[in-house]
């Protein structure tokens, strides 16, 4: 796909490192997150959970694991998913422990409530011997006090302080596959921290706004966040934190993503907000097209514009364009020429077909092709 040189984002660049079978930071993608809600000693239903965020796209999925029952569900639940698992660790350091000889593909630690220097040496141990990367999540509600006592409160000097004194830590220990967060729920703090974290350090970056809020608050607040990080070339892999459902953080994840041109899949959809000049109902068309593509993994462009004022011109941008017309006819366009009308009542059904047509007929294209 040509981008213009406007839509160029420059990444920075980090040293990359393994979560299980993805590879985070480097040249890999920019790879998408979520946490499981799920009691993790019931299997059954986290794996349920992890499944549905897999149909969404995820690339890795959290587990927090606060006791030994948790742990102990982890082998299989690791066994069952095909995503790397990464087992949340707070406090007690033997979950960590446990955690890694289970097979999770990543320890998540903050190293400010995991204990002393000698717990985070066994736990990097054990990820050691048992193939694990370590993702440092430093926190704006959970800082070290002596770090407190000397900023007075959580600063991005003090989030960025936390993060280099335990990733030296690891480093003195000779293991370097960790990625680093530095996350708070005030989006200015959050992207002030992570620009001079990334500005400070070559480690691979986590990024994400935590405790963004609910669905759409949230949405809102990480996308400021993220997308003000992504934009400037900043995160390796990023978790959209919202106070629903896991699968709904993979979605907005990859909205955030497509948006920026840094990720593709699935149908993008080009919508008009409509307005008296419609010539179909634009909200109710889109909100079905959503639902009806949602299954679709094949990156391509759809544009649904209500009136002609609009519409051709978004066409020329689209794998397929609908533009309102008049008599309760419309004009499908096939990129970004004219092709035909349809009938304002088959028209969510003929535009899924086309879709799904066109989708097939991309990934059936050879690789040099499709990326054309």
């Amino acid at each position: 796909m040509s981008y213009r040189p406007y839509q160029q984002i420059l990444r920075r660049k980090s040293r990359q490192i393994r979560v299980g079978k993805v590879l985070v930071g480097g040249d890999a993608p920019v790879s998408i997150q979520t946490m499981t809600n799920t009691l993790t000693q019931d299997a059954a239903a986290t794996i349920a959970q992890i499944r549905l965020s897999e149909l969404a796209g995820v690339d890795i999925v959290r587990v927090s694991c606060p006791d030994e029952e948790s742990t102990a569900a982890l082998a299989e639940i690791v066994r069952e998913v095909n995503v790397p698992i990464v087992a949340d660790i707070h406090f007690h350091y033997r979950r960590a422990i446990e955690a890694a000889e289970a097979g999770a593909a990543c320890l998540r630690i903050n190293p400010g409530n995991i204990g002393s220097k000698e717990r985070v040496k066994e736990v990097v141990k054990a990820a050691r011997d048992h193939g694990c990367s370590i993702r440092i999540g430093v926190n704006a509600g959970s800082l070290e006090r002596h770090l407190l006592e000397k900023y007075g409160e959580p600063n991005p000097e003090a989030l960025v302080e936390s993060a280099l004194w335990h990733a030296a830590h690891l480093q003195e220990l000779d293991f370097h596959e960790f990625k680093i967060s530095v996350k708070a729920s005030d989006v200015f703090l959050a992207v002030a921290a992570y620009q001079q974290l990334a500005e400070a350090c070559d480690h691979p970056l986590h990024i994400g706004i935590t405790e963004a809020g609910g669905k759409r608050t949230g949405t809102v607040k990480s996308s400021i966040g993220l997308g003000s990080l992504l934009w400037a070339g900043i995160g390796d892999t990023m978790r959209v934190s919202l106070s629903a459902e896991p699968e709904e953080e993979v979605h907005v994840g990859w909205d955030i993503l497509k948006s920026l041109g840094i990720r593709h899949r699935g149908v993008k959809i080009i919508s008009c907000p409509s307005c008296a000049r419609q010539g179909f109902n634009v909200i109710k068309t889109v909100e079905a097209l959503e639902e009806r593509l949602a299954h679709i993994e094949t990156p391509l462009t759809l544009s649904i514009i209500g009136c002609v004022v609009n519409g051709p011109g978004e066409a020329l941008m689209t794998d397929i364009g609908v533009t309102g017309g008049g008599a309760g006819r419309h004009m499908v366009y096939h990129a970004g020429r004219t092709d035909h009308t349809v009938a304002g009542e088959n028209m969510v059904d003929h535009i899924v077909e086309l879709v799904e047509k066109k989708a097939a007929e991309i990934a059936a294209a050879p690789a040099s092709q499709a990326a054309e």
